[in-house]
């Protein structure tokens, strides 16, 4: 189960009380069924699958949630072919096209026939609370999907003030820098793929992927102005990933030497093998994050905030 995708927000340390009780508030917002006329539905769901109903997983500071949804497959095409029909038939029966308040009345009925009829497609997404540095992790690129997630966990919770990441110092201009320069954080060493822009409207992109990034090439682009916006890495031999000028960490994956530690995989259950990766990898991202909030200035946000 490790993260592929890392979005992270940060929270204040008074949230760490409310957190202690999370395994209760989650109860009352589990994911039911989608209903024959709803479009979706959204709550949470074990972590250890379908056959636990517990909701939460904890090791020490770090609490694992995982959040489904259910949501009935109606294709705009399928919406709008029936609702013609429909307008046609009116027409040829008493020769006059329904009205804009009529189609909108026909769209609605035709949308609360078909939709019982509609297959639905389950989804789930995993994140995980840091409750001793204030970190909310979401296995996921996507923004939208990230920001769902905390508004999830802030309507069980009742108040999670949890923000996205404020750097100090601009993450584009530091790794254009450490490209240009050649000289990294320590424990930080080049991967093979960058996302290079002009950072003029409608700027050129270049993209490259398992290139030499200290070649004559990617210095060229350099040389003419292009800024980092993705930059892959290497953390300590120990991760790899590709980091966005966004902070958001894509591709993330954990190396041999990491790996090895898991043993022959041969875990006595489904539990035991989650409790492990999920032991190892939020120990291995912890060192990560603290560094990312060193080299970008991302301090845990106060009260206040």
């Amino acid at each position: 189960m490790f993260f592929r995708n890392l979005s992270l927000f940060r929270f204040p340390e008074s949230v760490t009380k409310s957190i202690k009780n999370l395994g209760k508030d989650l109860e009352s917002h589990r994911l039911r069924e989608c209903g024959p006329l709803e479009l979706s539905t959204r709550g949470f769901i074990s972590p250890y699958g379908r056959d636990s109903q517990e909701l939460l997983h904890q090791t020490g500071a770090f609490s694992l949630v995982t959040i489904g949804a259910e949501e009935r497959l109606l294709p705009g095409v399928v919406v709008a072919e029936e609702l013609a029909d429909r307008i046609a038939k009116i027409a040829d029966k008493e020769g006059r096209r329904p009205g804009a308040k009529e189609r909108k009345r026909l769209k609605e009925e035709v949308i609360s026939e078909l939709l019982p009829r509609a297959f639905i497609r389950p989804s789930r997404l995993s994140a995980y609370l840091d409750a001793e540095q204030g970190w909310f992790v979401v296995d996921s690129a996507s923004r939208k999907a990230a920001e769902d997630a905390v508004s999830q966990v802030r309507e069980a919770l009742g108040r999670f003030p949890a923000t996205p990441m404020a750097p100090s110092e601009s993450p584009r201009n530091l790794m254009t820098g450490w490209l240009i320069d050649g000289k990294l954080p320590p424990g930080l060493v080049l991967g093979e793929e960058v996302e290079l822009r002009d950072p003029a409207e409608a700027g050129a992109i270049v993209r490259c992927r398992r290139q030499d990034l200290e070649s004559d090439e990617i210095r060229e682009h350099l040389k003419s102005g292009k800024q980092v916006f993705q930059l892959g890495l290497v953390f300590d031999d120990r991760m790899g990933f590709v980091l966005g000028e966004d902070l958001v960490v894509r591709k993330l994956r954990f190396l041999d030497v990491v790996l090895d530690e898991l043993g022959d995989g041969t875990a006595e259950s489904a539990r035991a093998e989650l409790d492990a990766t999920f032991a190892l990898m939020t120990l291995e991202l912890k060192h990560l994050f603290e560094r990312l909030e060193k080299w970008f200035g991302i301090p845990r946000p106060g009260e206040r905030d």
